[in-house]
């Protein structure tokens, strides 16, 4: 018989807009749910939206077509007691927890599935511990760290941390004896099976960032570079405005740009025209502060588009494996002089890069042991 696994997440499909998270969850269940079953709790409306989804009953369980199990909260229904009665009503071996902070889908279930001694819990971090995503509003999250270490909230509890350097990273903000286990996230279970083919002209490069609109992801940054560039350059970026001032900042910083840049703001990206969009573009740039993964990293590599992109995330050396360049956040004017760079590569040059981009994701994507990584977390 299966071993049940109950999933707590703020946003889950068809939501898009949260980004990494959705994609890691959707990612999991899909490689494991022929040995697990899956019940996943969630909000009725996308990140950033109040309109609940249209094809989903809310505050009942709904059955995907993958045959999975999702219960859709309203904003109305999502309160403390409704928690603790799903939890109650609800058979599970093992609960997974995505995320540090969130009221309703970890602090609130935390509470009270603490309560069945028996049943195991796991917390995915989602990179909310690392040095960049606690440097945003830092004093009320040094607060926060404070308070669950004092109310020994987060103990006999399992940490999923996706890589060493995440892991070094939780023991250094929660202490040395909590319990870690280390999983690398699940890539997509098929992203493309060919390389598309696109045409690089020299004097001629079209940038892509998919990303929210918000401070970790350094929207601001990434046109400040592109003000220091001296070659002809087309950069378009999507994703839902996180944050209204930090917008208005860019919206500054994009009517500063050089005459040699072209920049369009595009508007938030439904998940299943990333891949189709992506292979528009030759480059993608994101000089992210931190990325837990980095999902849009691995599909931008898994079409054949090299990256460029800061050294804030698990995807290192990429200039020796010829598919990019992860370059320090302090090196402005590097960025700059790379950007330029990628401008004059002809036909014959950029086919390099795009070959070795889409060797190295499918080689990663068809790697049997992350499976297994995932997989011991609930065994």
């Amino acid at each position: 018989m299966k071993k049940k696994v109950l999933i707590f997440i703020d946003w889950y499909l068809p939501g898009y807009k949260a980004g990494g998270p959705i994609q890691s969850v959707a990612n999991l269940v899909e490689h494991l749910k022929e040995e697990f079953d899956f019940s996943i709790v969630t909000r009725n409306t996308d990140y950033c939206e109040t309109t609940p989804y249209s094809n989903v009953r809310s505050n009942d369980w709904n059955i995907l077509p993958n045959g999975v199990k999702v219960y859709y909260f309203s904003e109305d229904e999502l309160t403390r007691k409704n928690v603790r009665s799903l939890i109650r009503t609800t058979d599970y071996d093992y609960a997974y927890l995505n995320g540090i902070y969130s009221i309703y889908f970890t602090l609130i279930p935390l509470y009270y599935l603490r309560k069945k001694h028996n049943k195991s819990i796991v917390i995915a971090a989602r990179g909310m511990l690392s040095e960049g995503s606690l440097g945003v509003k830092k004093t009320k999250k040094q607060f926060f760290i404070r308070a669950v270490k004092v109310l020994q909230f987060f103990d006999k509890v399992i940490f999923h941390a996706t890589s060493e350097a995440e892991k070094r990273e939780i023991r250094k903000a929660l202490g040395e004896k909590v319990t870690i286990k280390t999983a690398a996230v699940l890539p997509q279970i098929l992203i493309t099976s060919a390389l598309p083919v696109r045409i690089k002209k020299e004097n001629k490069v079209r940038l892509v960032n998919i990303a929210r609109i918000a401070p970790e992801k350094n929207t601001l940054y990434a046109l400040q570079i592109l003000n220091q560039t001296k070659q002809n350059i087309e950069f378009d970026f999507y994703g839902p405005v996180y944050d209204q001032e930090y917008w208005a900042l860019c919206k500054n910083a994009l009517a500063e740009l050089p005459h040699n840049v072209i920049a369009n703001y595009k508007g938030s990206l439904d998940s299943n025209k990333v891949l189709d969009t992506l292979s528009e573009y030759h480059f993608m740039f994101m000089p992210t502060t931190g990325e837990n993964f980095g999902h849009i990293i691995l599909q931008a590599l898994s079409v054949g588009i090299p990256v460029i992109i800061s050294d804030k995330t698990q995807w290192k050396h990429l200039s020796e494996k010829n598919i990019g360049w992860d370059i320090p956040l302090n090196e402005l004017t590097v960025f700059a002089s790379i950007i330029d760079s990628t401008v004059l590569l002809n036909q014959s040059d950029y086919n390099i890069l795009s070959k070795a981009s889409f060797d190295y994701a499918l080689e990663y994507i068809n790697n049997p042991e992350i499976i297994n990584q995932n997989r011991h977390l609930f065994l």
